[in-house]
């Protein structure tokens, strides 16, 4: 009778252990996501002098825009994909940021498109305080788990990240979650990003694919770009002509 515990728990022991490589063996370090981003126009432009008149039209429909995000355990690099030739009479529109994150360093660099100028960031990566909760959906083949950021008093950002996928890393300056963010969005819908795929690394240089910025474009802190920031919007009608593009750039 011994005999038989001690082998049934030799089973069982064996079987958990069996159990733990096959899952460690799914976690993925490094991958190439395809990401859509759906910005709702009107909610963007809302007390815009652009919502008036004419310009109505070009907005009702939503703005697809496409990115890819390379990964590994150190690092990460999100750029933009060039648009299709159907939509490029609303490229200015949203903004198309290309940010590169090194995990290791806990630094980041971050090119943004500011009405046809590019100008660059380089700071440390942001550090926010996520809360997780238990809703999960299923998002490219993965499932993921919730997660909500009270960005400040009026908004709020949602992300579901895969535990699967081990990289702390997501779309645009995102990370800190047990897992890559495979999908993110702002409370009231007006900007969504979820991925469309992924797939092996194909780059593993994907670090000299991030553009570089020198001298009066480049900026070496947060309050350095904001402050010029500022200055731009204020000879441009304001934040209410701008949209979100204070957003663009210190949210997301």
């Amino acid at each position: 009778m011994r005999v038989e515990v001690i082998f049934s728990n030799f089973i069982a022991i064996a079987l958990i252990c069996l159990l733990s490589d096959v899952v460690y063996s799914q976690t993925i370090h490094s991958g190439e996501i395809v990401f859509e981003r759906r910005t709702n126009l009107e909610k963007r432009y809302e007390g815009s002098d652009l919502m008036g008149g004419r310009n109505r039209d070009w907005m009702k429909t939503p703005k697809i825009d496409e990115f890819v995000l390379y990964f590994n355990d150190t690092s990460a690099l999100f750029k933009p994909i060039p648009p299709a030739l159907e939509d490029q009479d609303r490229e200015w529109a949203t903004m198309k940021n290309t940010t590169y994150q090194n995990l290791e360093q806990g630094k980041m660099e971050r090119e943004f498109n500011l009405y046809g100028t590019a100008v660059y960031l380089y700071d440390s990566l942001k550090t926010r305080e996520w809360i997780i909760t238990e809703n999960r959906r299923n998002i490219a083949g993965y499932n993921t788990r919730q997660a909500l950021w009270v960005a400040n008093d009026s908004t709020r950002i949602y992300a579901w990240y895969a535990e699967q996928l081990t990289p702390s890393v997501g779309p645009e300056s995102f990370n800190g979650l047990p897992g890559v963010i495979l999908g993110l969005a702002i409370e009231d819908g007006g900007v969504v990003y979820f991925a469309k795929s992924v797939k092996p690394l194909s780059n593993k240089n994907f670090k000299e694919l991030m553009p570089k910025g020198r001298g009066r474009s480049s900026y070496n802190s947060s309050q350095e770009l904001f402050e010029f920031v500022n200055n731009v919007l204020s000879g441009r009608g304001g934040r209410s002509n701008a949209g979100r593009m204070l957003d663009d750039i210190f949210v997301w």
